[in-house]
């Protein structure tokens, strides 16, 4: 019997398998199967959404052929099953229902899954090529765990979460050649995720949102667990999933980053002492860029990410208590405000949305700091800002603040550096920001 472990990108679903059954007479019944899912080296399992035929002949006498097919090689390898026993929960069946879930974008339901059936593998066995000339040559894989090795050791050179982020990014382009890649983190307001870092896209897409539990990117945040789409041409459904997870359809006011037509996706969740701190995501042209392989060395990976992100952010937060508590902070600069052109700058509360000339910049936790250092300075021509401060200042009253800080600031930099406009924010040392305008501002507040 030839090792399931072999087969592992027949399991990918990119061509469909097929599954053959006989009634009580004899009289064969074929069917197509999108996916047939890897359990163990000797278990496979099958979504509980056959056609009444099929279900009817597998509950009779429990058997089923499945032929499976390499969408890399074009290989096919028939497996003979024996039902064992369905389930509705556990691991197989969430990994599943997370399957469907991204094929369903919009989680109508309609392809809801109901169970999942597990096949003891009787036997697995190659089908001979047509001719001897066309049999696929054995494909060599790289090492990733080496490729893994390096990037984790240039991630814990870095020092503060915002060369984390770059350094994690370029790596993944440099060591395994992933050119569109981005990190998101959760917004602690609407329950969805905030962009904070990108590579290889036309536009950062610094602040665009995806929506809680949209596409392959809520989907792997929502339920914390990896999502991986190894071919996405197959049929409109996978168009339409994929326009979806690109914004297409959103009207979030900056669009998040995406090819115009990727064939590969995968997003990880970065979880840290069981709490979510953000997604790596990444995807490609090329079919078949990411592979179980490849999803194995990107969670070693994701775990080194989201365990220095919420190291680095607690690090800083100690060594600030700690200046704090030895000395003196010294006193934020401040200086008159500005006479020059006029910076109309419009916030408002509801979400916490701000414009500044009529265009729009950010929203949520960063939208409320940068009206805070702007109300300072307008009022006081406070231009001087500590991580310390903003930290115990009452007047934000933002929920669960303490642990977002470091990553709200990034996101706010990085969106200001990014609209180049006259409101900027510069990091001259550890621990404090400074606001630099081109201008004068007039700070206008609308509840609506």
């Amino acid at each position: 019997m030839i090792p399931l472990e072999r087969l592992r990108d027949s399991f990918e679903g990119v061509i469909p398998s097929v599954i053959a059954t006989t009634d009580a007479d004899g009289m064969p019944n074929i069917s197509y199967l999108s996916h047939v899912h890897y359990v163990d080296e000797m278990h496979v399992a099958l979504s509980d959404q056959f056609f009444s035929k099929t279900a009817a002949n597998v509950a009779r006498s429990g058997l089923a052929t499945v032929m499976v097919v390499d969408g890399y090689s074009g290989q096919q390898h028939v497996l003979d099953l024996v039902f064992e026993r369905s389930e509705t929960e556990g691991e197989t069946f969430e990994r599943m229902a997370i399957h469907l879930a991204i094929l369903e974008s919009r989680m109508s339901g309609i392809m809801k899954l109901r169970a999942v059936d597990i096949y003891h593998v009787e036997d697995c066995r190659a089908v001979p090529a047509a001719h001897p000339l066309v049999e696929p040559e054995p494909l060599v894989l790289p090492d990733r765990m080496g490729r893994v090795a390096r990037l984790t050791a240039r991630m814990s050179d870095c020092s503060d979460p915002e060369t984390l982020l770059d350094a994690t990014l370029v790596g993944l382009d440099e060591f395994f050649g992933y050119r569109h890649s981005m990190v998101l983190v959760p917004d602690g307001e609407r329950g969805g995720l905030t962009t904070i870092a990108s590579r290889g896209y036309d536009q950062f897409g610094f602040g665009a949102e995806v929506p809680p539990g949209r596409g392959i990117i809520g989907v792997a945040a929502e339920r914390q667990r990896n999502v991986r789409i190894t071919d996405l041409s197959r049929g409109q459904r996978y168009i339409q999933a994929v326009r979806t997870m690109a914004g297409v359809e959103d009207t979030t006011p900056i669009p998040l980053p995406a090819l115009d037509k990727p064939l590969s996706q995968i997003a990880l969740p970065l979880v840290a002492r069981g709490r979510l701190v953000g997604v790596l995501f990444s995807e490609s042209t090329e079919r078949f860029t990411f592979r179980h392989r490849d999803e194995e060395a990107l969670m070693v990976i994701a775990a080194h990410l989201a365990t220095a992100l919420s190291f680095l952010s607690e690090e800083r937060e100690r060594a600030e208590t700690s200046r704090r508590e030895k000395t003196e902070a010294p006193a934020a600069e401040t200086g008159s405000v500005p006479a020059g052109r006029r910076i109309a700058v419009r916030f408002y509360p509801r979400d916490g949305s701000l414009f500044v000339d009529d265009d729009y910049l950010i929203r949520g936790v960063p939208g409320r700091l940068l009206l805070h250092f702007l109300e300072d300075y307008a009022r006081i021509g406070k231009q001087d800002f500590l991580n310390r401060e903003i930290r115990r200042d009452r007047r934000l009253q933002l929920p669960d603040f303490k642990d977002n800080l470091e990553t709200r600031l990034i996101l706010l930099r990085r969106r200001l550096e990014e609209k180049a406009g006259p409101i900027m924010l510069e990091r001259p040392d550890r621990g404090r920001l400074r606001l630099i305008l081109a201008g004068r501002p007039e700070i206008e507040v609308v509840e609506d």
